[in-house]
């Protein structure tokens, strides 16, 4: 990894490591906004079943996982270094488990649904846990600089951008074509879509695996604190919790509306064909404004404001498109738009905060654990997830909603109405949760600089003994 002049990474040494996240988030999306859906629309599982299955497979083994890899990795010593050899060997195995959790047979009971789900889903999620923890991990690595931290993950966000337009919006469209084309049912299309992104996920990742080649931003011992210990003291860090806390709640959120983005499409607008350009209205529209997003986090507005103010759009948009009227609207497509340039802030903004809490956390403990804290950071995401996905499928139940239709028929208000609250009015009260709580959040630039002054002053002085 080379920087130039002005001490700044390399655009090509950025978009090495960019482009890894193009196979997070194609098969992140593809389970946001398609996992209860397949389930219950495709295989034909009961809403209930489904989400309760979805919760106890991500509050087992997906409980530990996050922490217990991260801390295993701030250990490993390679010639390939700490990250790298995770998405190096992981790369294979990520692809093949994610075509297992869209392959589950259609015709089984209850029981045999709830623990495929479950087995599928614990497979898949602990190449995913080794990969996705290594990966992230290596932000806070390979530069300790405010802004270049948010230029990186400018870059890495729009490769993201890329991936989830195609998880999200382009997994049912595909899997119509595969089955017509090799004519299989549409359940065997959506297996082959999902080998597809598995397969594209896995090369994303080789990429930064083999190609990034870097030298950590600062050497450092592995951390010499017990793992239970080693997790429990990122808590004692004020920053972290407080960014854990804006970011669990963000997590439900933005869960509920992947999760219910297909129901509102097909049951309250009507607007199935359609589908792609709504996606499209509000990625397109993301992926525009990350740059405008990533210079106004950098500027004056800093990261948390910028957050803010991100989410306070996002939300304006969701209270709109909850008052939509049933029936196809062009509005849809204006209001997915407001929300694209309010969630630029979501893609940008808290890969480039968690780093800074990282050099906060060596100042107070004297070693660096990122992969610790990425691991913390990730186990919180993934349970608030899994409770908002797991609500998501309990609501539809409560609501009465009809797995499969007969011609002509509709679903029943009161599964209309549920699919409205769970996609717009909660995420968006969510959402206005988090603005007060990013106003107070206690990273800033200058706080950032002085931590950065002292870390200077202490290793330069460790250097020297």
């Amino acid at each position: 990894m080379k920087l130039n002049k002005k001490g700044k990474l390399s655009v090509l040494t950025k978009m090495k490591y960019g482009v890894g996240d193009f196979g997070m988030a194609v098969v992140t999306a593809m389970l946001q906004f398609s996992m209860l859906f397949y389930y219950t629309d495709i295989v034909g599982v009961r809403p209930g079943l489904a989400g309760t299955a979805m919760l106890v497979g991500k509050i087992t083994w997906d409980l530990i996982n996050d922490t217990l890899f991260g801390y295993l990795e701030d250990k490993t010593k390679s010639r390939w270094g700490k990250r790298r050899p995770y998405l190096i060997f992981g790369a294979l195995p990520f692809a093949l488990s994610f075509w297992g959790v869209f392959s589950i047979p259609q015709g089984l009971g209850d029981t045999a649904y709830f623990f495929l789900i479950i087995g599928s889903f614990i497979l898949f999620d602990t190449f995913h846990t080794l990969t996705a923890t290594a990966y992230s991990a290596m932000t806070a690595e390979i530069t300790e600089d405010y802004n270049e931290r948010t230029s990186l993950s400018t870059y890495r966000m729009v490769f993201s951008v890329i991936g989830y337009i195609a998880g999200a919006g382009v997994s049912g469209m595909l899997a119509d074509i595969f089955a017509n084309a090799f004519g299989v049912s549409i359940a065997q299309g959506w297996s082959l879509v999902a080998l597809t992104f598995g397969v594209l996920g896995g090369i994303s990742m080789l990429i930064p695996g083999l190609f990034l080649k870097y030298e950590p931003a600062v050497e450092s011992k592995p951390s010499e604190i017990p793992p239970i210990k080693s997790i429990l003291s990122t808590f004692k860090n004020k920053p972290f919790v407080m960014y854990v806390i804006i970011t669990s709640i963000m997590s439900i959120s933005f869960t509920m509306v992947t999760t219910m983005l297909n129901y509102y499409i097909a049951h309250q607008v009507h607007m199935e064909e359609s589908g792609l350009l709504v996606m499209l209205a509000m990625m397109g529209t993301l992926a525009v404004f990350l740059v405008p997003c990533g210079m106004l986090s950098s500027g004056k507005l800093g990261k948390a404001n910028t957050y803010a103010l991100g989410l306070t759009i996002a939300s304006v948009a969701l209270i709109g498109v909850f008052l939509l009227p049933k029936g196809p609207t062009n509005l849809v497509y204006v209001l997915a738009a407001i929300a694209g340039l309010g969630f630029s802030a979501q893609w940008v903004c808290p890969h480039s905060m968690i780093p800074d809490v990282i050099e906060y956390d060596e100042l107070m403990t004297g070693e660096r654990r990122e992969g610790v804290y990425y691991g913390v950071h990730a186990t919180s995401g993934k349970i608030t997830g899994a409770l908002a996905s797991a609500a998501c499928g309990w609501g539809l139940e409560l609501g009465g909603y009809l797995e499969t239709l007969e011609v002509g028929q509709s679903q029943p208000d009161g599964a209309v109405l549920a699919i409205r609250i769970m996609f717009a009015l909660i995420p968006a009260i969510f959402l206005l949760i988090c603005v007060p709580l990013l106003r107070k959040y206690p990273i800033t630039r200058e706080s950032h600089a002085e931590v950065m002054r002292q870390l200077a002053e202490r290793r330069a002085n460790e250097k020297n003994k």
